[in-house]
């Protein structure tokens, strides 16, 4: 294997921390998917110690097929907040002590290596606009990220827009309406999945009346059950599920470290 065809992404989410080795010039998986709880509280240090942990190991993996120099693979990290100039402005179902930590240093520090930080949404949309199902498409496609939290990515004509958090919107006295449509009410509320489907429906329906994009690509944990929710009633543009499910974040995360 080429060291340069191997790039690392790991994926933080409130829930789960998830990585792999990825080809960053097809998107496809090259290691097994590593996968860890969230550590309780989801603090800056805990997180980071994880990551590490984590890269570590996908380095053995990726040592143990015969890649050179696995110490080189570029690692990129999604986060879930708002991220500019590797700093964390924002932080959803992580503890607030994010907010103002340069999580690009912090990250680095526990990988060795430079790192490259996203927001969690955004990696999906970068994945789903390289491989998936934005790919080549041109006009406006909202990619909305569904698990513990609502995260967005908005693509204009193939381009990424950064930091179009839209889970954070107030709805029908929602705030944020992610607290009331994500897919992680289904598991707190108890609720069904027909129930969180007309939740989502009414959020779209929302998105739609205010940005007219031309279509939605749905991501995240709750994507693999898209043949048993969509269509949306009331919602006119296409919605589709996303190609890369719930490893989108990975995806993305390599290729942009790829790039960087």
């Amino acid at each position: 294997m080429e060291q340069q065809r191997a790039a690392i992404g790991i994926d933080v989410g409130g829930t789960g921390i998830k990585g792999a080795a990825i080809d960053p010039a097809t998107g496809e998986k090259l290691t097994s998917r590593h996968k860890v709880l969230t550590p309780a509280g989801g603090h800056p240090d805990g997180i980071a110690r994880e990551v590490g942990a984590m890269v570590a190991a996908i380095r053995e993996e990726l040592a143990g097929l015969g890649c050179d120099a696995v110490d080189r693979a570029p690692v990129g990290v999604t986060l879930p907040g708002v991220i500019r100039d590797g700093v964390m402005r924002s932080a959803a179902n992580v503890d607030p002590s994010w907010i103002g930590t340069d999580a690009r240093a912090l990250l680095s520090a526990a990988v060795g290596a430079p790192c490259t930080v996203v927001n969690d949404a955004d990696a999906a949309g970068i994945a789903e606009t390289a491989f998936g199902e934005v790919r080549g498409l041109p006009g406006v496609t909202l990619v909305l990220t569904f698990g513990t939290g609502i995260g967005s990515a908005l693509i204009s004509d193939g381009a990424l827009v950064p930091n179009f958090e839209l889970g954070h919107l107030e709805l029908d006295g929602h705030v944020p309406v992610e607290r009331h449509a994500s897919a992680k009410v289904i598991e707190r509320e108890g609720i069904s999945l027909a129930e969180w489907a007309d939740r989502a429906a009414r959020y779209l329906r929302h998105l739609e009346q205010v940005l007219n994009p031309d279509r939605f690509v749905l991501g995240g944990s709750i994507s693999k059950a898209s043949d048993q929710y969509l269509p949306f009633p009331g919602v006119t543009a296409p919605v589709a599920p996303a190609s890369f499910r719930n490893n989108a974040g990975i995806i993305g995360a390599a290729r942009l470290a790829a790039q960087a």
